[in-house]
C-alpha cells in the first residue's frame, strides 16, 4: 500500500540520523537536506483508519451462472496473424512473365514509434563519447535536487537535536576529493547524443541483404626478369634524350597554343554558322514527319485504304478524293508553272513558281515537297527571275534542271546544301534570248556526262553538257528554218532516243531528229492556237498527245498526220499527261478549275471524271500523274498544290475470269491502244 507523504518525511529523517549517528559517508553524487523537527509535528501509526479489507463488489447486471456454466472452459487461441493484413498481393514475377500471389505476408503491426537520442551513461557508447570530448567522471555531476543552489553554498545538514553537520566536524565525515563541496564548484556539462536511438521493441523488421556477386576473369600475367648493366642504362637514356629533341623540334614546326587556339575558335564559329543546323536537320525533318503523319492522320488512312464505295453503282463514272493542299506563305502571288514527280523518291516532287504575265515579272521560286510533309516544303529556293520548267534526273535524283523566264538555264544539287545552282548558263555561255519553257534530261554523252535539252521562245532547242563546272551548249534545231515559229513544249521519245517532238506557238508540232538540224521529220497543223503541252504515250511508241488554248486535247498517230482522238474541253487546256498505269488514260486541267479524266477503252468520246477542284476564279495550270501511287497533283495560279486519289472506276483493270489468268506486260496495253486504232483506221478507210 502506499505510505502517506508525512510519515515518508518522518522516516526518511529517521534514517538520516540512524546514517549521521553511525559515521556512514554519504553516498556519492547525492546532496541531503535535513529538516527541524516541528513541535507540532506527531508520528501517528493510526493504521485503522485508512487500512481497509479486500471486498468484491459485484455490478449489478452480472449473471449469474450455474456451476457446471463455470466449470465450462472455452478455449480460445490468439496468434500473431494480423487478421487486416492483405492476403491476395500478387507480384510481377519475370522468370515467368507472369504476375503471382506472395505466400509469404508480413504480419507485423507497429502501434508505437519513438525515436529517442539519449545513451545510457554506463554504456560503451556513452564512455567512448566522454573520452573523445575529454571529460572526466570527477567532472560530471548529477543534481537530485529540484531546487537550484548556488555552487560555493557548502552542503549542511540538521539533526534531530538541532545539532549542525558542517564540514570538516566529527559528526561530519571525513573529507574525500569526489566529494559533492568538491565538485559542486565544477562547471556541470551534459553529454550530447550524436546518434538516433529507439528502443528494441518499436524496431521494425528489416529484409535480409540480398547476396550480390559477380566472377571475372583474372587479370594476364607473366613472368619478366633480366639483368641490366650500365651499358644498358647508358644507351636507355641516350634513346631518351634523342626522343626530346625530336618533340622539341615537332613542337618549333607546330603552331603555339594561341594560335591554336584562335584556328580552333574560328572552326568553331564556322561550324556554329553553317553545321550546326545541319547537323539536327535530318533527326528534325524525321521528327516533323512523325508529328505531320499524327497531325493528318485521317487523309494518311484515306490516301492508303479509302475507295469510294459508289463506284460500284457507275458503271463510267468516277471521282476524285482530295487529299493534301501544299502551300507555301511567300508562294501565294506566285503561279505553278512547273510539276515533276522524283523517279527514286515517289513522295517527293519539285514545284516551279513564276509568273506568266510579262508585266508581272519578279522573282521565283523552286519548291520541294513531300507528301510525309505537306506543311512545309522540303527544300527552298530563291529564284531572281520566274521558274518555267523543271525536271528531276531520272537516276540521279538530286540533279534537277531548271528554265527561267529570263532565258537562262540551271542545274541545282540538292546535295550541296547551297541555296545557288551549282551550274548556270549566261550570256556568253549561249544562254537563251527568249523564256525557256521546258528542260529534258537526257542518257549520258558518249564521255559520260550528263545533259539536258532546252527549248525556248527564240526557235532554238539546246543540249546542255555538264563539264566540270560550266554548261556546254549545242543548238540541235532551230525552228526558225522556215517561219518564224516559236518554241512552247517538247517532249523525247520513250524508246527512240533521237526521235522528238516541239510544240510551237502558231500551233503547229514538228516531229524533229537530233542527226538532222537543218529539217523537220514531219509537220503537224495540230491546233489553232498556241500548244501547251506534248507528251509520248508511255506504252505505244506511235501515240502522242497535244493540249492548247483553243480548248482541244488531241491524240495522234505520228505516222498519220491527222488527229485519231480529238476531244474538245469548253475551256483553254493548261496541260495534259498520261497515266503511267494504262495506256488509254490521260487526264487533263483547263482554266476553269476542273480536272478532266478520260480512259479510252472505256469510254471513247467523254470523260470519266470532270470535277472542279478550286475556286471558280482560280485557274489550274499543269498536272501530273504519280508513278507509283493512284493519286495525281495539279497546280493553280495562285501557288497551291492540290493532291488527289483516284476512284476505283479511273483505274479499272479487267477482271480475271476463272481458270484464266489475265496476260500481264507491255504488250497488254499496247494491244488496248493498238485495238483503238485499228477500229479507227477502218472506219477512216471506208469512209474514204
Amino acid at each position: 500500500m502506499p505510505v502517506p507523504q508525512k510519515h515518508a518525511a518522518v522516516k526518511t529523517t529517521q534514517e538520516f540520523n540512524t546514517r549521521a549517528q553511525s559515521k556512514a559517508p554519504v553516498a556519492k553524487g547525492v546532496k541531503v537536506i535535513g529538516r527541524k523537527k516541528d513541535d507540532d509535528d506527531r508520528i501517528d501509526t493510526g493504521e485503522e483508519e485508512w487500512m481497509q479489507g479486500k471486498t468484491l463488489v459485484k455490478p449489478p447486471d452480472q449473471l449469474d451462472l450455474t456451476e457446471a456454466e463455470l466449470k465450462e472452459e472455452l478455449t480460445r487461441i490468439l496468434t500473431a496473424n494480423n487478421p487486416h493484413a492483405p492476403q491476395n498481393i500478387v507480384r510481377y514475377n519475370f522468370k515467368e512473365s507472369c504476375y503471382k500471389p506472395i505466400s509469404s505476408v508480413d504480419q507485423m503491426a507497429v502501434h508505437f514509434v519513438l525515436e529517442g537520442n539519449l545513451v545510457h551513461k554506463d554504456s560503451h557508447e556513452a564512455r567512448r563519447q566522454v573520452a573523445k570530448q575529454g571529460v572526466t567522471e570527477d567532472m560530471i555531476v548529477e543534481d537530485v535536487v529540484a531546487e537550484e543552489e548556488k555552487p560555493d553554498t557548502p552542503v549542511t545538514g540538521q539533526l534531530e537535536g538541532g545539532e549542525d553537520m558542517a564540514e570538516g566536524e566529527d559528526g561530519g565525515g571525513e573529507e574525500r576529493p569526489d566529494s559533492v563541496d568538491i565538485r559542486a564548484g565544477k562547471k556541470e556539462q551534459k553529454l550530447t547524443n550524436q546518434f538516433n536511438f529507439s528502443e528494441r521493441a518499436s524496431q521494425t523488421l528489416n529484409n535480409p541483404p540480398r547476396e550480390r556477386s559477380c566472377q571475372t576473369r583474372p587479370p594476364p600475367r607473366a613472368h619478366f626478369s633480366s639483368t641490366a648493366n650500365q651499358w644498358e642504362i647508358y644507351d636507355f637514356y641516350v634513346e631518351e634524350l634523342q626522343r626530346q629533341e625530336k618533340n622539341k623540334e615537332k613542337q618549333k614546326a607546330q603552331p603555339s597554343k594561341k594560335e591554336e587556339d584562335k584556328i580552333k575558335k574560328k572552326m568553331i564559329t564556322v561550324e556554329t554558322q553553317s553545321d550546326d543546323i545541319t547537323k539536327i536537320t535530318k533527326v528534325s525533318k524525321i521528327i516533323e514527319h512523325m508529328v505531320n503523319q499524327n497531325t493528318f492522320d485521317d487523309v494518311a488512312q484515306d490516301f492508303r485504304y479509302f475507295e469510294d464505295a459508289s463506284d460500284e453503282f457507275r458503271e463510267q463514272e468516277g471521282t476524285l478524293l482530295p487529299l493534301w493542299k501544299f502551300q507555301y506563305d511567300r508562294a501565294k502571288r506566285l503561279s505553278v508553272t512547273s510539276l515533276c514527280w522524283n523517279k527514286k523518291h515517289k513522295d517527293f516532287f519539285a514545284v516551279g513558281l513564276g509568273s506568266y504575265d510579262f508585266t508581272k515579272q519578279g522573282h521565283g521560286m523552286l519548291l520541294f515537297n513531300s507528301l510525309k510533309n505537306p506543311t512545309y516544303p522540303e527544300f527552298i529556293f530563291t529564284t531572281l527571275s520566274s521558274v518555267m520548267c523543271v525536271d528531276i534526273h531520272e537516276n540521279l535524283s538530286y540533279l534537277v534542271a531548271v528554265g527561267f523566264y529570263d532565258g537562262c538555264v540551271a542545274v541545282y544539287n540538292l546535295k550541296e546544301h547551297s541555296d545557288q545552282p551549282a551550274y548556270m548558263s549566261t550570256a556568253k555561255t549561249g544562254k537563251h534570248t527568249d523564256p525557256v519553257w521546258q528542260v529534258k534530261w537526257q542518257k549520258d554523252d558518249l564521255d559520260s556526262n550528263h545533259n539536258f535539252f532546252s527549248v525556248s521562245s527564240d526557235g532554238r532547242v539546246v543540249s546542255w553538257t555538264l563539264v566540270k563546272n560550266e554548261l556546254v551548249f549545242t543548238d540541235i534545231i532551230n525552228l526558225s528554218l522556215d517561219s518564224t515559229a516559236c518554241g512552247t513544249a517538247f517532249d523525247f521519245h520513250k524508246q527512240i532516243d533521237y526521235l522528238f517532238l516541239v510544240g510551237t506557238l502558231d500551233g503547229k508540232i514538228h516531229k524533229c531528229s537530233k542527226s538532222y538540224s537543218s529539217q523537220f521529220l514531219e509537220t503537224y497543223d495540230a491546233h489553232n492556237m498556241a500548244v501547251d503541252a506534248v507528251r509520248w504515250n508511255h506504252h505505244h511508241p506511235d501515240v502522242f498527245i497535244s493540249c492548247s488554248t483553243d480548248w482541244k486535247v488531241k491524240i495522234w498517230d505520228h505516222t498519220i498526220t491527222t488527229p485519231m482522238f480529238t476531244f474538245d474541253l469548253n475551256a483553254a487546256v493548261g496541260d495534259v499527261v498520261w497515266g503511267p498505269y494504262s495506256s488509254t488514260v490521260f487526264a487533263a486541267v483547263t482554266n476553269d478549275g476542273k480536272i478532266h479524266v478520260f480512259d479510252l477503252s472505256i469510254n471513247k468520246f467523254e470523260a470519266l471524271c470532270q470535277q472542279a477542284v478550286v475556286a471558280k476564279k482560280t485557274k489550274l495550270s499543269h498536272i501530273e500523274f504519280n508513278p507509283v501511287h493512284p493519286i495525281l497533283i495539279v497546280g493553280d495560279d495562285r501557288g497551291y498544290v492540290t493532291s488527289l486519289k483516284l476512284s476505283p472506276n479511273l483505274r479499272k483493270k479487267p477482271k480475271e475470269k476463272k481458270g484464266q489468268e489475265l496476260p500481264k506486260g507491255p504488250e497488254v496495253e499496247i494491244d488496248k491502244m493498238e485495238k483503238l486504232l485499228s477500229l479507227l483506221r477502218e472506219s477512216g478507210s471506208n469512209q474514204a
